[in-house]
């Protein structure tokens, strides 16, 4: 790892400032991902910008959890995952969020990574994260896992990159419609549906977010939830801890009259962005809940599938998580 400076800088004018103008300067938050790519020699920084020392009330901001007089629910960017897990009684009609966040990576990493760094972190692809490998994603001619070893690669949306995005809130704030408030270099303050966040490889195969240099991630907002809300979260990982999901499903719905309304459905880990389905949610918008419903909507979120040669189990493994996260929130156990 190279030698790098602690920067603490009090105020996010003067931290984005410092991170825009100087070359070598990155913002720290938690810093999970950013030490993991210095560890492997992906990144050599000469100064790390502080988050956690933003003080007063733009640092109370950046750590705290709120709730509008509206009933909209506001997360700081350093709020950690922890926080976020340990109130799923609170969240009512939220639940996937915490859900998520409750199984995401291990305590000790839950304790430390904040929501503003699990939404930005960068791939998880092994030819990505190999020193010694020239992918797409670093400016490379192609995406080697197309010719490789890409079990654990995108089903969905996939090509040119086929990397899958790491976050696991991502598709939890997808499904419930969240938005995110953004600070320029200039001070103005942007807010943009969280959707917009995530850029495809078929826009930059060199990026993942929107964000332009010195932009500050300040928060993320939960709509008010609608009379009847429910969501769920769903994952499979090869192990239960310290590993990283196959495959995600998070939904959101309402029951009126006995049919499905509002009906959002997001999946993870199976595309380079947190893929909203909105096949499923054509299939499920105004029916009867089922099981057989479930399981028709499921086979239509994998519809567009296009696996590559060794992740095809992907297909099922995903309507599986889906089926279970759709069962879970419309309250229907599901079948022996």
């Amino acid at each position: 790892m190279n030698r790098f400076t602690i920067v603490r800088i009090p105020s996010l004018k003067d931290a984005s400032n410092r991170v825009a103008t100087t070359q070598g300067a990155v913002l720290r938050a938690g810093g999970i991902d950013l030490l993991d790519h210095m560890k492997e020699g992906l990144q050599a920084p000469s100064e790390l910008v502080e988050l956690h020392a933003i003080g007063g009330d733009e640092g109370m901001k950046l750590r705290s959890m709120d709730v509008h007089g509206d009933g909209r629910r506001r997360l700081g960017a350093l709020v950690t995952l922890a926080q976020i897990a340990e109130l799923e009684e609170l969240f009512e009609g939220h639940q996937a969020l915490a859900q998520a966040a409750a199984h995401a990576a291990t305590p000790g990493i839950r304790n430390a990574a904040t929501l503003g760094g699990n939404l930005l972190q960068r791939p998880r692809c092994w030819y990505y994260r190999h020193v010694d490998l020239v992918c797409l994603k670093k400016g490379g001619d192609m995406c080697l896992a197309q010719t490789g070893d890409h079990r654990y690669h995108a089903i969905l949306g996939g090509g040119p990159s086929y990397i899958v995005h790491p976050s696991s809130l991502a598709g939890p704030l997808v499904a419930l419609e969240a938005t995110i408030d953004v600070r320029g270099v200039d001070g103005t303050v942007r807010t943009i549906a969280i959707e917009e966040l995530f850029v495809g490889p078929t826009v930059d195969p060199m990026r993942e977010h929107c964000l332009a240099p010195g932009e500050i991630l300040l928060s993320v907002t939960l709509p008010v939830p609608a009379p009847g809300q429910r969501s769920a979260h769903a994952m499979a990982k090869e192990k239960q801890s310290q590993d990283w999901p196959l495959a995600e499903a998070s939904v959101r719905l309402r029951m009126d009259g006995g049919k499905l309304r509002d009906v959002r459905v997001a999946l993870g880990h199976v595309a380079p962005v947190p893929w909203r389905s909105k096949e499923a949610e054509a299939a499920l918008e105004g029916q009867a809940p089922s099981a057989e419903l479930f399981a028709r909507a499921a086979q239509a979120a994998t519809g567009p599938a296009k696996p590559l040669p060794g992740n095809a189990y992907k297909v099922p493994l995903c309507q599986g998580v889906l089926r279970q996260a759709l069962h879970e929130a419309a309250q229907i156990p599901l079948p022996e």
